[in-house]
């Protein structure tokens, strides 16, 4: 479990501002009739233009992903490669973008409506956001994650969704994925770990409205619900300070999605 000092936190929050940077050029795209391509274009020139790299083109896998920035439409988890597909009023949207800058990770996603959506896909994207506003409130030092995933997963449970247990969020540094893995469900799959001063967490609750079922697409990376139901998905990257938890992926003035 890698902990970070202060200067590295704060070399960490220099890349999470790139992140929130190339957050609103994607949000301000939001809109129909725009391609997957075109958010994904403006997202990895901004990235670039800070001289900072979009880790996730090139990740490996049976095919490298082959973009900086996963967009997951609908029933799409998470994974989402972009192409000419258009986005369309009543859409849901899960951006997903890492930063590397100077040798330190950012990590952080964010469901956006495309124009009006129904009343349940609403309700979808306010309890996914409340389960991390959640967690980053109940992230304390000595803690055990376990307790803060059980929250999560009962109030996400309690108002009619389910939490994706197949993919789960991770510490993070110098390296986008470090341990230990973060669930956002209590289980005892997983090794749980106490929070501790210095620890940096990528937190992403996965909310779907059916069930929790997942599949993989065919191009080898979309993750979708295996009943067709929409998903939602919202994350920061999160220090853990002397002073409580330090959301290090919001903008400059601390605002944000479940700030």
């Amino acid at each position: 479990m890698p902990l970070k000092n202060q200067d590295e936190i704060e070399l960490m929050r220099r890349a999470g501002l790139v992140l929130w940077e190339a957050h609103q050029q994607a949000a301000r795209r939001m809109e129909p009739g725009v391609t997957t391509r075109e958010v994904d274009q403006a997202v990895e020139d901004c990235i670039t233009s800070h001289n900072a790299i979009p880790l996730f083109k090139g990740v490996p896998g049976k095919v490298p992903f082959p973009a900086a920035t996963c967009v997951s439409i609908n029933n799409e988890v998470v994974h989402g490669i972009p192409s000419s597909r258009t986005l369309s009023e009543g859409d849901v949207v899960s951006i997903d973008i890492g930063v590397k800058l100077d040798g330190w990770c950012a990590d952080a996603a964010v469901t956006h409506p495309v124009g009006s959506i129904d009343a349940q896909s609403q309700k979808l994207l306010q309890v996914t956001e409340h389960s991390l506003r959640l967690a980053i409130g109940a992230l304390r030092k000595g803690v055990r994650w376990s307790k803060i995933a059980r929250k999560m997963q009962q109030y996400i449970e309690g108002e009619g969704f389910s939490v994706v247990e197949e993919l789960v969020g991770h510490a993070i540094g110098r390296e986008l994925w470090e341990p230990p893995q973060v669930p956002n469900f209590f289980t005892k799959r997983m090794p749980d770990f106490k929070i501790k001063q210095g620890l940096v967490l990528a937190i992403e609750p996965m909310v779907n409205v059916g069930k929790k079922d997942v599949i993989m697409m065919p191009d080898h990376w979309t993750v979708a619900t295996r009943d067709g139901t929409r998903s939602a998905h919202f994350e920061h990257t999160i220090a853990v300070t002397e002073d409580g938890p330090r959301v290090l992926t919001c903008g400059p003035d601390g605002q944000g999605w479940a700030m």
